[in-house]
């Protein structure tokens, strides 16, 4: 069983989306822990803010049948793959780590690279595992988010 840690957002139709998926999640995962949602400013782009949280669940999957799991539940959510638009992004659910592994599977890069990058990420993470270390680090996700210097990065909790 692997211990698997998901970024969850969208910035189109937000709370119906971000329903719709932790709704699914949770058909994966009955015990799941989900942080807090927040809202965010798009990054790199303008756009409508964001509804963001991470969900930590436990999975006999594999990390490529899990995969194909999340892109299900983003497009049963109405995600439109095929649309490249900057300035809407349909429900987006991102593995962020998988296990303890470090490297890179199947194409997926784990940890996700830009967990450190973003607040919406290292925030929640910090919340709902605190003391667990991102992987290929002696460094906890609580540590990590004392030291986040990205103050361009507001955060709003989102009563949900």
């Amino acid at each position: 069983m692997a211990r698997v840690f998901v970024g969850v957002g969208t910035n189109v139709d937000r709370e119906r989306s971000m329903r719709v998926g932790l709704e699914a999640l949770k058909r994966l995962d009955a015990g799941l822990t989900i942080s807090n949602m927040y809202e965010s400013a798009a990054i790199g782009f303008d756009g409508a803010h964001f509804y963001n949280c991470v969900v930590q669940l436990d999975t006999e999957l594999t990390l490529v049948a899990l995969v194909a799991e999340l892109k299900a539940i983003e497009s049963v959510s109405g995600r439109d793959h095929s649309n490249s638009s900057c300035d809407g992004k349909g429900l987006d659910i991102d593995v962020l780590t998988y296990g303890d592994w470090v490297g890179c599977y199947d194409g997926v890069v784990l940890p996700r690279p830009d967990v450190t990058c973003y607040a919406h990420v290292l925030l929640p993470l910090s919340e709902i595992a605190p003391q667990a270390c991102l992987p290929g680090t002696q460094r906890s996700y609580r540590a990590l988010w004392k030291d986040f210097k990205q103050p361009d990065q507001r955060l709003a909790v989102v009563a949900f």
